[in-house]
């Protein structure tokens, strides 16, 4: 007599398994790194605006070794001992912390000015960033021009129509959605405030 396999039981699907060593890539750890209060900024801005952990930032910016070995192989020592720099502690991912100190030997470069460098790449997505902020600003300003136009027509319908007209109700409801959509773009744009002083 064959035995049937209950409907409840999990079949096997044969995947890619991780390595030890994959997972371990991904453990966080701390290091220390010198770099100019410009480079701690910039970070900071990019983490803050568009919302993304600096370790996934530093993930981005160092796991890419081909950006590393660029910046390793132009880099002028000499140029970067002279900056004024400052201590900071930052987690990372081992692999990305490997990754680092792999370019590092390799290249006989400091650690410290493979970051500083590296970091130097959100310069032109903070100037993105800056100007579309502006823009929305300017967005905001039309959008608070055409809501107080939409809030005088309520006022009008409710005296021409009264409150329990179907067509003020449905305006109201209209304006009462656009007075929610605007104060959630004021509070972003607020957020984004901090890309202004970089």
């Amino acid at each position: 007599m064959k035995k049937h396999k209950k409907d409840n039981e999990i079949k096997t699907i044969f995947l890619p398994q991780p390595t030890s060593s994959d997972l371990r890539g991904k453990q966080s750890v701390r290091a220390t790194f010198k770099l100019t209060g410009k480079a701690i900024h910039a970070i900071n801005i990019v983490s803050v605006h568009l919302g993304i952990k600096q370790k996934s930032l530093f993930d981005h910016l160092i796991e890419d070794k081909q950006c590393l070995k660029l910046i390793a192989g132009e880099m002028k020592n000499q140029a970067f001992s002279k900056l004024t720099r400052i201590q900071k502690t930052y987690v990372l991912s081992r692999r990305t912390l490997s990754s680092l100190d792999q370019t590092a030997k390799k290249f006989n470069a400091p650690r410290d000015a493979l970051v500083e460098y590296s970091i130097q790449r959100l310069i032109p997505v903070i100037a993105v960033e800056k100007e579309k902020h502006r823009n929305r600003k300017l967005i905001l300003n039309e959008m608070t021009k055409y809501l107080e136009h939409g809030e005088k027509i309520l006022k009008k319908s409710e005296k021409l129509l009264g409150k329990n007209d179907p067509v003020y109700c449905k305006f109201q409801s209209v304006i009462a959605a656009c007075e929610k959509a605007y104060n959630n773009i004021e509070s972003f744009i607020e957020k984004g405030e901090i890309i202004e002083k970089y």
